[in-house]
Formats: C-alpha cells, structure tokens, sequence
C-alpha cells in the first residue's frame, strides 16, 4: 500500500509538471506566453532590384515560422513579436575573371557572386532581452548568365537567410 501511495505521488507531480515543459526539434525557444507573431512586409531599397524578393523574401520568412513555430501570424501590432526590415543589398559581382585571350579585350568574369542583405528589426513584447536589429547577408556562386539561374539562387539565399534570422529571433543564436 505504501508503494503504491508514493508512485501515485510521483505520478502527479510528473503529470503536474509535464505541462509546463515544451519540447522543440527546431531548437526554437519560445515562451509559452508568445501566441502572435506579426511580419511586416521587407521593402526593396537596394539599388538593384529584382521585382519579386520583396515578396518572396515575407513569404519565405512567414512559411519557416510557421512550419517550425506554434505561432500565428497576424497583421496587428498589437501582436507578441514583430519582424520589420527592409532589403538594404542586392548585387552580383564577378569573383574570378579570365583573360578573353585578346590583347584588347578586357578580361571577362569566369564567376559572379549574388549577395543580398537584409537588415531585420524584431521586437519581442514579451522579452524585450531578445529584441535585436542587424544586418543578415548571404551569398551564392554562380557561373554565366544570371537570368536563367536568378530566380533558382535567390530561393537558395532566402532558405539560408530565413533559417539566420529564425535561429537569431527563436533559437538565441547570436
């Protein structure tokens, strides 16, 4: 009897403290008290524009919360956390030439780099000691002519952009 009154004891204070503890394979950290989370859309003020990354950037960054979060999305600012930004960088540079094998010609780039930055506000209204606004930047390699790859790499660099800034807001990676 007294056996079984100590196991029906631990079994309540486990069954009373289970509920309080959250288990997350993202590595996301969010306090169960954060419901909303609210994301403004990123404008395109870099010099070069490609038309569709403001668009694609939002949506990229809402589908990873809400994949990897229990958190709506809401259009309110009265919402638990907030992401604001803006596209502040969006360039393709050569990263290796070649020589074009005239004496007149000059070199050609063998290798161009895509580069965006995005710089990222987010206010977390239930601690504010994760509030944080930064630039993230990414890159990606490419070889000839970038019209037909564009749309390809800059999908690439928004999975690796939304993945810096999910970890930085949820996961606490500095």
């Amino acid at each position: 009897m007294k056996k079984r009154l100590i196991f029906l004891a631990a079994l309540l204070v486990l069954v009373c403290t289970v509920p309080s503890c959250s288990l997350s394979l993202s590595g996301a950290s969010i306090p169960p008290e954060m419901k909303t989370v609210d994301v403004e859309l990123f404008e395109n003020n870099a010099l070069l524009v490609y038309g569709p990354l403001s668009q694609q950037f939002t949506e990229s960054l809402k589908d990873r919360i809400r994949s990897q979060t229990r958190l709506n999305i809401i259009r309110d600012p009265e919402a638990d956390a907030m992401f604001t930004g803006s596209i502040t960088t969006y360039s393709i540079a050569p990263v290796s030439v070649q020589a074009t094998g005239t004496n007149n010609a000059p070199p050609i780039a063998n290798a161009s780099r895509l580069t965006i930055t995005i710089n990222v506000k987010y206010v977390n209204k239930k601690d504010a000691k994760n509030n944080f606004e930064q630039p993230f930047t990414r890159t990606a390699d490419f070889t000839g002519d970038i019209s037909a790859k564009e749309a390809s790499l800059v999908s690439d660099i928004n999975k690796q952009l939304t993945e810096d800034i999910f970890n930085r807001a949820f996961a606490n990676w500095n």
